[in-house]
C-alpha cells in the first residue's frame, strides 16, 4: 500500500514539475526570432502537458506564433515524434 502512495506521490510531482515548464508566449521578448529551433524541440516534448493545461487556462498556447518559421517547425515535429514514438521493442518479438 506503501508503494501505491509513492508511486502516486511522484505522479503528481512530475506533473507539477513538467506543468511550470508548460509552453507560451514570453512578453519579454519581441520581435519575430523569438523562438527557434531549441524552442520548438522543447515545446514539442512537453506538448501532451501543455495541451492539458491549454484546455483549462487561456494564457498558455501549445504553439508558439512568433516564431523563427522553419527551423521551429522542425524542432516542434522533431520533439513530437520522440514523444509519441514507440520504443521498437515489440518490433524483435515473433507471433
Amino acid at each position: 500500500m506503501a508503494r501505491r502512495w509513492l508511486w502516486a506521490a511522484l505522479a503528481v510531482a512530475g506533473s507539477v514539475l513538467l506543468a511550470s515548464c508548460a509552453a507560451g508566449a514570453n512578453p519579454e521578448t519581441g520581435g519575430p526570432d523569438a523562438a527557434g529551433f531549441w524552442m520548438g524541440l522543447w515545446q514539442g516534448l512537453i506538448l501532451p502537458v501543455t495541451f492539458v493545461i491549454s484546455l483549462f487556462t487561456d494564457n498558455v498556447n501549445i504553439y508558439e506564433v512568433e516564431n523563427t518559421g522553419n527551423w521551429y517547425d522542425f524542432g516542434y515535429v522533431l520533439g513530437l515524434m520522440l514523444v509519441f514514438s514507440g520504443t521498437g521493442a515489440g518490433a524483435g518479438t515473433r507471433r
